[in-house]
């Protein structure tokens, strides 16, 4: 269990978090988004007790954070934006190497870095880190978060720069780790891979806290549910209709707020020659969410 309440963190005069209240249960998702300088880093490297806020508390597993963070690093894995790597050593020996710092048996490190290599579809071929891709070096490092199976993972842009399919693997082990029992706190600018894997989900502006939810929630609160109106014409030039609408891959498009006015929109189409071809439901996105917040 997490538990955020009133965090504030200054640097100087520059209110990076202004207030910060969340409660996130065990073995589920958070992701925190919102634009650059939004808070988001500042948010995790509190948690991951890096940083000490300004003033706020926070509460993980029962330990007080901000005063006893160390006790809180054996059941820590963190991930940084950048891939901070020791590269002139192997995989092998990287991850065995934190295996070590965690106290860990060698045959303990040798079993958990095969199930991460394998979970991870990670084949260094004993190359050293250096000579391995972005995507492969991303792969290591969150192996080297998790050697020492902590309970809590804190990842800033676990993603970010990848491929689309070694960001599919990533994203598709996180869920399994979700799914293994544990606590998973995100940021993220790919703002569909937040929709698909986070239970709940916070919305940072300037510091500020300004929507959080689980998805539904969250389009609860941006506004319900929209129907887009996919239709042709015979003839462009001479067609009127009291509907507004615009032209969309070779057809039309318009937009109705409620079953009403999608009876009313659809009828109204048809009386004046349109031919209706296709009705899709459409919840506000968090991109459209993000946009309509502002900066």
């Amino acid at each position: 269990m997490i538990r955020a309440h009133a965090l504030v963190k200054h640097y100087g005069d520059f209110p990076a978090l202004d207030g910060v209240t969340f409660d996130l249960d065990d073995s589920e998702i958070l992701g925190v988004i919102g634009h650059n300088g939004a808070g988001k880093t500042t948010l995790l490297k509190i948690m991951a007790g890096l940083i000490t806020p300004t003033s706020g508390d926070l509460e993980i597993d029962g330990v007080d954070v901000i005063r006893r963070s160390f006790d809180l690093k054996g059941n820590l894995g963190y991930l940084p934006e950048e891939s901070r790597l020791y590269e002139t050593m192997t995989t092998d020996a990287y991850l065995s190497f934190f295996g070590e710092i965690y106290g860990m048996s060698k045959s303990a490190i040798k079993v958990r870095r095969e199930e991460l290599l394998a979970g991870l579809a990670l084949d260094p071929e004993g190359k050293k880190i250096a000579e391995l891709s972005k995507g492969m070096k991303r792969k290591v490092a969150i192996a080297r978060s998790l050697m020492h199976d902590p309970g809590l993972l804190i990842y800033d842009e676990p993603t970010s720069g990848l491929d689309p399919m070694t960001s599919r693997t990533v994203l598709d082990y996180i869920k399994g780790l979700r799914a293994g029992g544990k606590t998973v706190v995100f940021s993220a600018h790919n703002l569909f891979q937040v929709e698909e894997v986070c239970d709940l989900i916070l919305i940072l502006r300037r510091g500020q806290v300004v929507a959080k939810g689980t998805m539904p929630e969250l389009r609860e609160a941006f506004g319900s549910i929209t129907y887009q109106v996919f239709f042709r014409i015979p003839d462009p030039a001479t067609f009127a209709t009291s509907v507004g609408y615009s032209p969309h891959d070779g057809r039309y498009l318009t937009e109705a707020r409620s079953i009403d006015d999608l009876n009313r929109t659809t009828a109204a189409l048809t009386a004046d020659g349109a031919t209706v071809e296709r009705i899709e439901s459409h919840y506000p996105t968090l991109e459209e969410m993000i946009l309509r917040i502002g900066r």
